[in-house]
């Protein structure tokens, strides 16, 4: 994951959902935005309680 640069993986997580893609892909997405504090940049992330499932 540390290969793709914050924008990316931004822009990345937002594609999965759109294309709904498999579940545990986009929580592993989520996981990495959180593991580097990027969830305040994006206001339609979900919480971070999410990640706790």
């Amino acid at each position: 994951m540390e290969i793709l640069n914050d924008e990316v993986l931004i822009q990345s997580y937002h594609k999965a959902l759109e294309l709904k893609l498999h579940e545990d892909f986009i929580q592993l997405l989520f996981q990495e935005i959180c593991k580097r504090n990027l969830h305040s940049l994006s206001n339609d992330l979900p919480s971070m309680e999410k990640t706790t499932d």
